[in-house]
């Protein structure tokens, strides 16, 4: 089961929203289907993200695959620990694996996202 308290995509990136701060990563089903993760490319501090959008790829030895925003905002942190460390990832991906943290510019797009349960159900969709 995933973290109840984050929000998701279908395209395996998740959201912890608190107050109109979001931390941003992706999720242990997205890090097993990838393995051997070797670089991970993340947007510089004060970039603006649109949600549905592409804003940076993480590439392991299978593919390279595109990081795409839950939500809209402006970048205010990266885990510059993960960027340096790709493998890491494997290790926390709900905690220190994080990538990014935004300033949410419309709270509207929570409602869009999915649940700890519509994601598990995605998840296994792509399993079979």
């Amino acid at each position: 089961m995933f973290p109840e308290n984050l929000k998701y995509l279908s395209s395996h990136e998740w959201a912890l929203i608190d107050g109109d701060t979001a931390t941003i990563g992706i999720s242990d089903f997205a890090v097993k289907q990838l393995s051997d993760l070797v670089f991970i490319d993340l947007p510089e501090l004060g970039s603006d993200i649109s949600a549905g959008q592409t804003f940076g790829e993480v590439e392991s030895v299978k593919a390279v695959s595109d990081l795409y925003a839950p939500l809209s905002g402006q970048v205010i942190e990266v885990n510059s620990h993960v960027a340096d460390n790709p493998e890491s990832l494997s290790e926390d991906p709900f905690g220190r694996g994080w990538l990014i943290k935004i300033k949410v510019t419309n709270n509207a797009e929570v409602d869009s996202l999915l649940d700890a349960i519509a994601y598990t159900k995605v998840t296994e969709e792509a399993e079979h």
